[in-house]
Parts: structure tokens; C-alpha cells; sequence
């Protein structure tokens, strides 16, 4: 309708001015037919009326994938360009499925990421035909979680480095001329029996190795190689020795009392991941008959994890303890007398830990991540012998193939000639193997070389062939997550760029006349679904066969420890890592994730090495804060096996002594932009796929400016920030005692400071319409930082570079707050500060509890706008930018803020940020915002906010009022759980939990009314809409 009112307007005008007005000169020309047809209509063509209407017609229908996304009007100038034909796919299911596809109005696609390190069951958010947000799929039995990274792929989606065609020695090339060329090639090598590597991640794709099957039975001199970057080979030989099947055990921490961990960082990236939510259930503090239980948890690690960091008890030993450790912990449990030599600190412990383990029988769990056989035969034995509940290896893990040997081997081969030809797919072994130059060359040499990648890496620059390949989001897939869980992937975008998938490729080059999306479906439908419908599969995102993996019992009698119990550590050890935020660094060109602070040194745009503060000081190593709060670091040499890097340093609390950490996915390389040039590459010191190394370390010249927010937006010296008690006081004190109401005084009479007797401001009746609060529980919270992209994705939050963020200019709409104790324990802080006496005692008392403790304990705190119905900012504006909202949120007006700051200086929780450039369309910033491409990830239902400007969280309105709408539209009831903001929606723990406190059924007021709940800085007497709940710890003795 409004598109012919505006017509007949046009009309109007033109005969008032007596004018004519032609779109194209070919209007002039009245015998033109084609444009006659043009003019009778408006839409070219339509969607059939009966589409998607039932699953029937969905499966019959014969409108394509393509034409629907036509019809969803992509229409952005960038992509229209670059877009090409894709494949005709006969069906467009939905998560949600819509009665009519209308601008404006976002659609879900249920979907797969599986790029060889992440794999996950994920929803994507599309508007207008474009990807625009990863969300977890929380209805899908495996891995239906979305990390930090995940939620930042869709970004990378939009990447400008992107490859837009095939390639032959550098110069653009039809698909058809690289069919030719490569069959020929293949053909020949074939006949000559010539040995080819077909070189790929981990696929975990049923269809794809029947197509690599297919193909290797036309050209039978191809050799198939599963090459992981990060390695899992000790872990998948020891499973497969006594299970028979590669895999990893399976674990669901929510059924274990007590957790023994062993350099195992399962709340990051061991064994793929997926594991916090179990976690986190298990460590909620939960109430029967009176008494509240909770997990144990205990870690021996190097390297301060986010694992370790979580724990109630955190060991620092080095790798070498680890092993004597876990054989000392085998013998206790298994009652052999074999003796382990133990500094008395970590014996202690380990026994300990054995108490707890053999106290709690089958609630009980150990693992480990040590690049060791032997130790991971260790943990499969005692996990058999405690018959442990949360130790599952009847439905193993699958998203791990990689063999280090045949890795070896092919590599070899390569180096010395025996193989003639590479085939690479989704990986860069060139970049990330330690003996990178030297394989560099050799591919050169290569009869044939061809690389299957989505940019131009160093594998792809040294092979003859390039073929580019979709991003995930355009692609279709199928997975086998862990026995019997099955996920689909599907294309929510048509190809950007002139792309195909390997598998696709290889169906041509093995002469099938059929296409990759066929052969899923077809292999779906004979050997999976069993008769169930592939529509609803397709709508879901995955499926459950509910099978079991069956193995005989093991037999643990002939596993010889004697290699843990001696071994031995050199003078310091090298422990490499994967950061939460850029885990193998498939995603090194991702903005949002080298501006994401990693969670424990609160440290972006940056690798480093963490090294203890004793070592520090020994070696002359150190850091420094500037005036401004921005800290420098000290460079230092490390060399490993002959090769030498230069690393800027982090003096880390809780490091182990002897020890230092450097993190993977970082240096300079291809297919990066010049402002993710950062850090060093640890692949170069990725000797034997052991993530343990010797090294020999100086210190060396210069100083190194790191990007670190740490001492930004401070709220240190208040008490009550981050509240934490213990298990046994939580269950035998009153509530006064661990989580007391600040008091004021009025009339000397004391008073509760949320007493309207002390409040100065006038109440407003809050009772009609909704009221919204947000909930953030502290147990739950395990600082891993999906929330922090998933609000960058939601609400358009600017990325501003290094040199910003080291001025304190970061433009986070939510920041997680850490804390370090600089006693052991925060219970050891508090004793301190109540200890003090005088003016003079608290100066001196106060700047000593700045240093952190050599192995604190460890808080996080999600820290957004509090929302406060009392609020500060609101009462300075001298424009009214900042006012409050019926619904409890406080809100800004962008176009009404002048930029005074006056707002973010009132601000006690320091969470407003101002922009001090202009970050879109401008070439001062190369980031997402400044290009075409980036720029179609943006969310049209939230403003692109300008210079001067201040903005902030705002409780993401616009999908709280868009779920109001939608209910008055279907003239429904709103029930809990439909409120969402983008945090609480990313967040998999279920620490965040978002909802209408008028609703007094609703989850989030259950939590206001909980003895565990308070506000931050309650004494302020703001009122905040946030709240948090009481950290609790599990220290009880044994």
C-alpha cells in the first residue's frame, strides 16, 4: 500500500508541474515490449500461495533457496555484487516459521558450525536475507551451545579478505577450467600411481567421508590425512586402545559431586568444549531440607585457566607435577604401594583430593588435558574404578579425528618427495606446524597442489590451485557430534562470492552428476533418520538416533605409569594454551574477537607470555602502569628447540614458578588486515603436537604497550562489589551475616538504605505494565565471555582499535569485571580490612592489598548499565539524553545528547562510554563499520550511534518491545523465559536470567526475593534493575 500511495503522489506532482519524468531512455520508445511488461507489474514474480504452508508442499515445492533470498530483498550493493548462482535447493525451512516473509522482521535458521575446532548446534537471526547474529540452539541434545567465538563467526562471514573465485598460479579461473585442470592432473598422477594427500580438519561429516571414500575409489593412489591444528592425539589413542572407536569420553559435570581436574581447561577448549552448563548446575548452591550442596572442585594446572580460575581449590604445579600427581592419585584410588616422589605441598593435596573422590564414589570425576597417553589411560582407568556418573563413554565425542602419526608421516613424505601431491582443506599447515618454511617450499615443488580455502593463507599462496570456498553460513553440512547426535547445517545466505564446497567439488572431480545438499539428504534418508521426516530435521538443526556405543569392559591391569611417576622438569617449561577468545586463530581477522579482553589478564588485541612474579623478578621481567591506567610490559626471548621469538610479558598471578604460558592463533601473517597483525605465532614452537615444551628465556630490550582494561572503570575499595561466602557459613548463618543490607543513619536510628524512610526520592508506582530485571548469578558465571559478543552483535557496539583501548576508550556496552584476592582467599581480604586501625594503617594496609596474591582466588563480574531507578545520570543531563522508562529502563536519546559527559561522571558503576570519533564510514578505522561488506552485520533495529555521543547498555528495548508487540499481534499472553536481552540469551550457564518482576511467577522475581540477592553498591542508594546473587565456595575440609 505504501508503495502505491507514493506512485499516485508522483503522479500528482507530475501533472501539477506539467512534467514528464523517465527512470531509463528506453520509456521513450512506446513499441518497446519489455518495458510494457515491466510497467504492468510491480513484483516481477511472487511466491506461490501455498508456500511453506505445509511439510508436504515444503518438501514438493519447487521455488528455491536462491529465489527465496531474492524475495527477502538482499539487496545490499556489496553482496548483490559479488553474489553469484548457488545451487537450486528445493526446500527453505524454518526455525520459526513465518506466515509471510515481510521486511523488517527477522527470521531463524537452525543451523551447524563445524570449521574443525568449533562445532555447535546454532541459530542464526536473519534479516532481510542477511546473517546477522549467532544464537546457541538451546533445544539440540549436543552441543547446542554457542561460544565467544561462535557468536563472533557471523562476522567473519562479512570478511573483505574473503576469496571471490578459484585461482590457478595466482591468476583468476572459471570453476569449469579448474575441473579440467585438476582431473587431468589427478587423472594422471593416478595412473602413475603417484601418492597424493588429501590433507582436512576434523569433519565429523557422515556424507563427506562416504564422498572421500567415493573419491579415493576413482583415484586410489589419494591418501586421506586428519589433521588437527591443536592436537587431542594422546587423549583419541588411549580411547581408541580401550574403547575401540577414535574418539573422546564424553562428561556431564552436572553429575558430579566432586571434580578432580589435571591441566584440563574444560570450561575453555578441552576436548572441544560444551561443558560450563553441566558445571555451572552442578555449583549453584541448592537448597534441600535446609541444607544447601554444591560441588567440589579442585585443578592442578600451570597456566591460570578460566577452568582454575572457577575452581574452589587451584594448585599451580608444573607439567611435570601433573604427571607425578595424577600416578600419586592412581595409586591412592587404585590402593597400589608404588612409590611417587611429591613436594609435601602438592601431596597434601593430591590426597586431598583422593579423600573427596573415594567420599564421593560414583559422583566423583577426574580428567586431564595432558598431551600424554599414559596419563589419559590414567584418567579413563580411575574414572572406570570410581564408576563415575559424569564419565560417559558410551556416547564418545566425535569432533576430534586427528592422527598425529599419519600427520607425521604425510609430512614427511612431503619434505622428502616421496608424496607428489596435496590436496588442503580448511587448514594451514604452512603457518601452524613448526617446520612451516621448510614445507613452504616443498609444496612448491608438489606436481599438484590444491588448496580449499575461504582466504589466502601461506598453505594457499604456496599451492598451484585455489579453490574458494563458502563461509558456513552459506554452506550445507552434516555432522555426527557424538554418537547418536546428528546435526545438519544449512545455508541462511546465498554465496557472497563465486565459491563451491570441497565436497561438491569432489562429487564433479569423481564424475557423480549429483550435488552435495542431494547426497546429505539421500544418505539421511537410507541410513539415519529411519523414516522420520527430513523437513522437520532440516527445521530443527539436528537429530537424535538415541544410540548407544557398544564396547567391552576395558581392562586398565597392563597401563604402566612409570613414566609419570619420574618424570622430570626442565629448568622452565613452556605451556601453550588457546585463549577463550581466539582459540586456534581460524578468526585472527575478526574484529569483535582481537577487542574481546581475555577473561583472565582482561588483555586484547595481543599474546604474551604469562610468567610467575618470582620468575619475573628473577629474570628482570615486569610491568607497568602509566599515568593514564594503560600497562607496558617488558619484551623477553624465548627459544624452543632452535627457534627463537621475541614475546612481550605478563607478570600472571597463580602461574606456576618454572613455568611460563603463551597462547596459539596470534602473529603476523596472510589473509589478516594490518590492524590484526598482533602478537607472535606460538604454532612456531608447536614441536611433536606437545603444547609442553622446554625453552631457555632472557630478557630482552624494549618495551611493549599492551591493550589492557583492566585498571579501566574501576570500582575497587567498596565492600560490597563481588559478595562471597563459604559453604558452611551459607548454611549456618543467617543472612545478615554473609549478605548484610548497608544501613544508614537517620535521627540515630539506624536504617535498611532501600528504606523509603532515607530515600530522598519520590516513589514512582512500578506495579502497572512490566518492570524488567536482569539477574546475574556469580556461582554460575564462569567469565567466558559470550555475552560481551553477543551485545556487540545485538546493539552495533563500535570496534575502536589498540590504540583506543589503551586510552580507555573501549566502547563495550558490557565488561566482566575480575578479581583477584591479595590474600589467598577474598575470606583472607576481608580479615585484613577488618584488622585495620587508623587513617594511616588503611593507606598503607590498602596499597598492599593492590598486589594480587602469588595464587588468589579468582572473581568475575558481567558489569552493564544498572538500570537504576534512582538514577545518577539521569539528574545531570542538561539536555534530557538520559531519562527513565515505565518499563524500569533507563534510556538515551542519541539524537538529543550533546556529548557533556556529565552523565558517565555521575555514573557510579563507571558503565557509560563516549564516542569520541566517528567509528562507522570513516577511513581512520578499518574495521567492519567502514566497509560495505561489514557492514551488512549490522542490526537495522538498533542506531548507528555518532561522534560525541554517549550511549550504553540499554536492556536491549528493542527486543523486549518487539516480544510485546509480537504477543499483542497473536494476542497472547507474555509467559517467563519470553523477555530475553542479548546477554541472558547468549548465556548458556544460566547465570544471567532476564524477566518482568511484575510477573510474580516469573523466575527473575523468585531471584529478587532469594536470600542470596543483592544490589552493587547497594549503600549508593540508586536502586539498580540489576541484580546480583552471593557468590558461594565449596572450601569445606576433607
Amino acid at each position: 500500500m505504501w508503495k502505491m500511495s507514493l506512485l499516485k503522489g508522483d503522479q500528482e506532482r507530475n501533472m501539477a508541474s506539467n512534467k514528464t519524468y523517465w527512470k531509463t531512455i528506453d520509456q521513450l520508445d512506446s513499441s518497446n515490449e519489455e518495458i510494457k511488461k515491466l510497467e504492468q507489474n510491480e513484483f516481477v514474480s511472487k511466491l506461490p500461495e501455498d508456500f511453506l504452508s505445509d511439510e508436504k508442499t515444503l518438501e514438493e515445492s519447487n521455488t528455491s533457496r536462491r529465489d527465496f533470498l531474492k524475495y527477502v530483498g538482499f539487496s545490499t550493493a556489496a553482496a548483490t555484487l559479488a553474489a553469484c548462482e548457488g545451487p537450486v535447493i528445493k526446500s527453505v525451512p524454518y526455525v520459526v516459521q513465518p506466515e509471510q516473509i515481510r521486511p523488517g522482521v527477522a527470521n531463524y535458521y537452525a543451523t551447524t558450525i563445524a570449521n574443525g575446532f568449533d562445532f555447535g548446534s546454532v541459530l542464526i537471526k536473519t534479516r532481510e536475507g542477511r546473517p546477522i547474529k549467532v544464537e546457541s540452539n538451546p533445544e539440540a541434545p549436543a552441543l547446542g551451545i554457542a561460544n565467544a567465538r561462535v557468536h563472533a563467526s557471523v562476522l567473519s562471514l562479512y570478511d573483505t579478505l574473503r576469496l571471490q573465485g578459484p585461482t590457478v598460479g595466482g591468476q583468476d579461473i572459471s570453476w569449469e577450467d579448474l575441473y579440467l585442470q585438476m582431473g587431468a592432473l589427478l587423472k594422471a598422477l593416478a595412473a602413475t600411481d603417484k601418492e597424493v594427500v588429501l590433507m582436512t580438519p576434523t569433519l565429523a561429516s557422515p556424507t563427506t567421508e562416504k564422498i572421500i571414500n567415493d573419491f579415493i575409489a576413482v583415484f586410489p593412489n589419494v591418501k586421506h590425512v586428519i589433521y588437527d591444528t591443536i592436537s587431542s592425539d594422546a587423549a583419541l589413542n588411549a580411547f581408541e586402545k580401550h574403547y575401540g572407536t577414535r574418539g573422546l569420553a564424553a562428561y556431564d559435570f552436572s553429575k558430579a559431586k566432586t571434580v578432580v581436574g589435571i591441566d584440563a581447561d574444560f570450561l575453555g577448549d578441552w576436548q572441544g568444549g560444551g561443558y560450563a552448563k553441566g558445571y555451572a548446575q552442578a555449583k549453584a548452591p541448592s537448597k534441600h531440607h535446609g541444607e544447601a550442596h554444591m560441588s567440589w572442585h579442585m585443578q592442578f594446572e600451570s597456566n591460570m585457566s578460566l577452568t582454575g580460575a572457577n575452581a574452589d581449590h587451584r594448585i599451580p604445579c608444573t607439567p611435570a607435577d601433573q604427571k607425578r600427581i595424577l600416578a600419586y592419585l592412581y595409586d591412592i584410588l587404585s590402593g597400589s604401594n608404588a612409590a611417587t616422589s611429591l613436594p609435601e605441598a602438592l601431596k597434601k593435596a593430591t590426597e586431598k583430593a583422593a579423600m573427596r573422590l573415594q567420599s564421593s564414589g560414583t559422583d566423583g570425576v577426574v580428567v586431564t588435558g595432558m598431551d600424554d597417553e599414559t596419563a589419559q589411560q590414567a584418567v579413563l582407568a580411575i574414572n572406570t574404578l570410581l564408576k563415575s556418573n559424569a564419565f560417559q563413554p558410551e556416547q564418545p565425542k566425535l569432533i576430534r579425528q586427528g592422527n598425529v602419526s599419519e600427520v607425521d608421516a604425510a609430512m614427511e613424505g612431503i619434505l622428502d618427495g616421496s608424496v607428489k601431491g596435496l590436496i588442503t582443506v580448511g587448514v594451514n599447515p604452512v603457518f601452524t606446524t613448526a617446520q612451516g618454511a621448510a614445507l613452504n617450499e616443498a609444496i612448491k615443488n608438489l606436481e599438484l597442489s590444491l588448496s580449499f580455502t575461504s582466504k589466502i593463507d601461506e598453505t594457499s599462496a604456496a599451492s598451484q590451485f585455489v579453490a574458494a570456498t563458502p563461509h558456513y553460513l552459506e554452506s550445507w553440512g552434516d555432522y555426527e557430534l557424538q554418537e547418536g547426535y546428528f546435526a545438519l547445517a544449512q545455508p541462511t545466505i546465498r554465496p557472497l562470492f563465486d565459491t563451491q564446497q570441497f565436497q561438491d567439488v569432489f562429487l564433479r572431480l569423481s564424475g557423480k552428476n549429483t550435488k552435495y545438499y542431494d547426497a546429505i539428504k539421500a544418505h539421511w534418508n537410507a541410513t539415519i533418520l529411519g523414516g522420520s521426516s527430513w523437513s522437520k530435521t532440516l527445521h530443527d538443526g539436528y537429530f537424535s538416533t538415541g544410540s548407544r556405543y557398544e564396547y567391552e569392559a576395558p581392562d586398565f591391569s597392563e597401563i604402566d605409569l612409570s613414566s609419570l611417576r619420574t618424570a622430570t622438569a626442565p629448568a622452565m617449561s613452556l605451556v601453550l594454551y588457546t585463549k577463550t577468545g581466539m582459540g586456534d586463530g581460524q578468526q585472527a581477522n575478526n574484529p569483535w574477537l582481537q577487542e574481546f579482553p581475555d577473561p583472565i589478564t582482561r588483555v586484547s588485541w595481543d599474546n604474551y607470555l604469562t610468567i610467575s612474579h618470582a620468575d619475573a623478578k628473577a629474570l628482570g621481567l615486569k610491568n607497568t602502569n602509566t599515568s593514564n591506567g594503560a600497562l607496558n610490559g617488558s619484551y623477553a626471548t624465548v627459544t624452543v628447540n632452535g627457534t627463537r621469538l621475541k614475546v612481550p610479558v605478563i607478570v600472571q598471578p597463580g602461574q606456576a614458578k618454572g613455568t611460563v604460558g603463551l597462547s596459539f592463533g596470534y602473529g603476523e601473517r596472510m589473509g589478516l588486515k594490518d590492524e590484526m597483525q598482533t602478537g607472535v605465532n606460538a604454532y612456531a614452537l608447536y614441536n611433536d603436537f606437545n603444547k609442553v615444551q622446554a625453552l631457555e628465556i632472557t630478557a630482552a630490550e624494549g618495551e611493549h604497550e599492551f591493550a589492557c582494561v583492566q585498571l579501566h572503570n574501576t570500582l575497587m575499595g567498596r565492600g560490597d562489589i563481588v559478595k562471597e561466602t563459604t559453604l558452611e557459613v551459607f548454611n549456618t548463618k543467617d543472612k545478615k551475616y554473609w549478605n548484610p543490607m548497608p544501613q544508614v543513619s537517620k535521627n540515630h536510628m539506624e536504617f535498611d538504605v532501600t528504606s523509603p524512610e532515607v530515600d530522598m526520592w519520590q516513589e514512582f508506582d512500578r506495579s502497572v505494565g512490566h518492570h524488567f530485571n536482569l539477574s546475574i548469578d556469580l556461582n554460575s558465571c564462569t567469565g567466558c565471555g559470550a555475552c560481551v559478543i553477543a551485545c556487540h552483535a545485538e546493539n552495533n557496539v563500535p570496534v575502536v582499535g589498540k590504540r583506543e583501548v589503551r586510552k580507555s576508550r573501549d566502547m563495550h556496552w558490557l565488561r566482566i569485571d575480575r578479581y583477584y584476592s591479595s590474600a589467598t582467599s577474598f575470606e583472607g581480604d576481608n580479615a585484613t580490612k577488618e584488622a585495620i586501625s587508623g587513617i594511616g594503617d588503611s593507606l598503607s594496609t590498602f596499597g598492599e592489598m593492590e598486589q594480587a596474591a602469588e595464587n588468589p582466588q579468582v572473581a568475575f563480574q558481567p558489569v552493564m548499565c544498572q538500570h537504576c531507578n534512582h538514577a545518577p545520570c539521569e539528574t545531570v543531563c542538561p539536555v534530557a539524553a538520559s531519562s527513565h522508562g515505565r518499563q524500569g529502563q533507563n534510556h538515551m536519546a542519541y539524537n538529543r545528547c550533546v556529548g557533556t559527559r556529565y552523565c558517565a561522571n555521575n555514573c557510579p558503576y563507571k558503565v557509560r562510554r563516549f564516542n569520541w570519533f566517528l567509528y562507522n564510514k570513516n577511513d581512520e578505522f578499518d574495521y567492519h563499520m567502514n566497509n560495505d561488506l561489514g557492514r551488512m552485520v549490522l542490526n537495522p533495529d538498533v542506531v548507528v550511534r555518532s561522534r560525541g555521543v554517549m550511549e550504553k547498555c540499554s536492556m536491549c528495548i528493542q527486543m523486549t518491545q518487539k516480544t510485546i508487540l509480537d504477543a499483542k499481534l497473536k494476542g497472547e499472553e507474555i509467559t517467563d523465559g519470553k523477555f530475553q536481552t542479548a546477554c541472558s540469551n547468549a548465556c548458556t550457564t544460566g547465570a544471567m536470567v532476564f524477566g518482568d518482576i511484575n510477573d510474580k511467577e516469573s523466575k527473575v522475581t523468585a531471584l529478587h526475593e532469594d536470600e542470596r540477592m543483592y544490589h552493587l553498591l547497594e549503600h549508593v542508594g540508586t536502586k539498580p534493575n540489576v541484580m546480583y546473587q552471593v557468590k558461594v565456595r565449596n572450601t569445606e575440609e576433607v
